[in-house]
Order: C-alpha cells, then sequence, then structure tokens
C-alpha cells in the first residue's frame, strides 16, 4: 500500500514532484561525494547551461551517474538498463531522477529513438562509451553507438574523466569504501564536419566514421589524466 501510494505520488504527473527528488537526490550524492569519497570537481562550467549536449565518460561504478549529474548544477538525465524498470516502483523512481530505460547504452532501435528524442529537445544525456564498467580500472574500447549518436544529433559532446571510483566501489566490490574520487570535465567536442562528410556516404564508411568519433571521445577523456589545474568542488 506504502509503495503503490508513493507510485502514485511519482506517476502523477508532477514536474515539480520529479524535481524535487532529483534535487534531493543531488544533495544526498553530493554529500557523498564531499565527505565520503572526497571529491574534487574541476571545470562543471564546461557543460552547457541549457540547449543538447552529449556528456561522455568512462565508466567504473554503478555510482558513476549519480555523482556526475550531482556535481553539475544544470539536471541531466540518464540511462538505465531496461531490466531495472520492470518492478514499477523502481521503474517510478528512476523515471522521476530523469533515468531513461535502454539496452546497453542505447545500442537498440528503441532505446536509440529515446535518446534522440531527448536531446533533440533541447536535454543533456550522460553516456559511457566503452558500454559496461571496466573490469580493471584501465579504459576500454569505444563502441561505435555513441558515434552514431553524435552524428545523428548536432550537439556538443562535453569529455568527462572519472578516476578513483574502481578503487572506491569498481564491479569487484560489493560496497564502496572511502576514497579519493576526481571528476574533470572537458572541452566541448564538435563533430559538425564529421558530420558533413558522411551524407553521402556508404555503410563501410559510416561504420568508420561511427567509430572514429567514438575513438576521438576516449582519447579526450583518456586526456584530462593529464590536467593538473586547480579544482573547485561545486557549490
Amino acid at each position: 500500500m506504502v509503495f503503490g501510494m508513493a507510485e502514485q505520488i511519482l506517476q502523477d504527473g508532477s514536474a515539480k514532484g520529479m524535481k524535487l527528488l532529483y534535487r534531493l537526490g543531488r544533495v544526498v550524492f553530493r554529500a557523498m561525494g564531499r565527505w565520503y569519497f572526497h571529491w574534487k570537481v574541476q571545470n562543471p562550467e564546461r557543460v552547457p547551461a541549457t540547449g543538447a549536449a552529449i556528456l561522455a565518460s568512462n565508466h567504473a561504478s554503478y555510482l558513476d551517474p549519480p555523482l556526475i549529474g550531482s556535481a553539475l548544477d544544470r539536471e541531466i538525465h540518464f540511462l538505465g538498463r531496461a531490466s531495472l524498470f520492470k518492478n514499477r516502483f523502481a521503474a517510478a523512481v528512476l523515471r522521476a531522477v530523469n533515468c531513461v530505460p535502454v539496452d546497453r547504452e542505447g545500442g537498440s532501435p528503441g532505446g536509440l529513438k529515446r535518446v534522440v528524442q531527448l536531446l533533440r529537445h533541447g536535454n543533456a544525456v550522460l553516456l559511457f562509451p566503452e558500454g559496461t564498467r571496466t573490469p580493471d580500472g584501465q579504459l576500454h574500447h569505444a563502441e561505435a553507438g555513441v558515434g552514431l549518436l553524435v552524428l545523428k544529433c548536432d550537439c556538443p559532446v562535453v569529455p568527462i574523466g572519472i578516476w578513483g571510483m574502481h578503487e572506491a566501489y569498481g564491479r569487484h566490490m560489493k560496497f564502496p569504501k572511502p576514497g579519493r574520487v576526481t571528476i574533470s570535465f572537458g572541452m566541448p567536442m564538435d563533430f559538425s564536419v564529421v558530420r558533413s562528410r558522411t551524407q553521402n556516404c556508404s555503410k563501410s564508411e559510416l561504420k568508420e566514421a561511427y567509430q572514429f568519433v567514438a575513438d576521438e571521445i576516449m582519447r579526450a577523456i583518456a586526456n584530462l589524466r593529464l590536467v593538473t589545474s586547480d579544482r573547485a568542488d561545486p557549490s
């Protein structure tokens, strides 16, 4: 009965109620970032304040999405495995915090369509080019799907590097432990030139372009490890 009431509140169509839950989560995870993970957040202002944007990050932990989201003042959208939405209450909570169901980073036609719709409505969407959490703390090969999305949607791509989460709560761990985490936001990337060159090319050339874009994004993420300028926590 309690779950049913909570579900009704979350699904009553109240944008105000959904924003409240999102903001509450942001407060909770900012506190976790500051006090438990001793985080340092670098250049969050590089994320556009408005308009469509793809946020592309390496992936080490289940906590990457809420920590990255809580580092920003702007609301962003997240992607979640469709299986997580099978429970009605869980699905209502996930949707209330801007999480949408997809299969493997929008790899299915339905998932791709959802992400494209979000971007075309001026939202910011967090993607993980590697497709899954790193097993060893290292950066891994990017899937071409993120390149497809970038070329399909005319919007900036902000590379993000999150370091220290594999040690604090990697896929080999049942519970998170205190650590030192850094979230670095890179300069927005523009792929309009690549996009224009793929207007009349073959399928094989398109696939190469998708992978090229995905690889360039991962290269930008890797370069963020080298950033050594002053860092500041979000206010």
